[in-house]
């Protein structure tokens, strides 16, 4: 068949990694957070890729960035079904979720930089305790930012629903941030 493209066709290759490839650290960042896992992460998202190099030209939703995240939560959900099928438990990975807070903080003092770690891990502790229905919405938007639009094409719901489980995940994660405060003053 004539109509047929070679996905090895160079045009194919440049388009594809002009709109879909430069969203890889966004897809990366999604994957820690849904499999809490930094390996795990980095096969997931090189088979997300491969996938949607495959049908690039059945490329369908909002933007490209949008497409190819919902191929990688996807594969995240894919996993994370595999996983649990074999018993596997899930854990906070430090390594995945600590982050770097010395990188925004090249003249803080050391005091700072001590403070903002020990914010940022007990926010990312707090992030990885919420369902992953409100986790990956919260996520998609508030890191990688994408609008209600696009995170309802990538979770597949609609925008009314997107916006009551950003609602919900962000007076969990309240909850949970304020939850050791009350404890030291009881």
């Amino acid at each position: 068949m004539q109509n047929a493209r070679n996905p090895n066709e160079p045009n194919q290759r440049e388009r594809f990694e002009a709109s879909v490839l430069v969203h890889l650290d966004a897809a990366y960042n999604l994957a820690r957070w849904l499999l809490r896992d930094a390996d795990a992460a980095d096969d997931v998202v090189q088979d997300a890729s491969l996938r949607a190099f495959r049908f690039f030209d059945a490329m369908q939703g909002p933007t490209p960035r949008a497409w190819f995240m919902a191929i990688v939560r996807n594969a995240c959900l894919d996993w994370i079904g595999m996983k649990k099928r074999r018993g596997v438990e899930e854990c906070y990975d430090e390594a995945v979720h600590g982050g770097s807070v010395l990188d925004a903080a090249d003249d803080a003092s050391p005091e700072s930089i001590v403070v903002r770690a020990s914010a940022a891990r007990e926010l990312h502790a707090c992030i990885s305790r919420l369902p992953r229905e409100y986790r990956e919405v919260l996520i998609l938007r508030e890191m990688e930012e994408l609008s209600y639009r696009e995170i309802s094409a990538v979770v597949e719901v609609p925008i009314g629903t997107v916006m009551s489980r950003l609602s919900r995940g962000r007076n969990q994660l309240a909850r949970l941030m304020r939850a050791p405060e009350q404890r030291r003053s009881s």
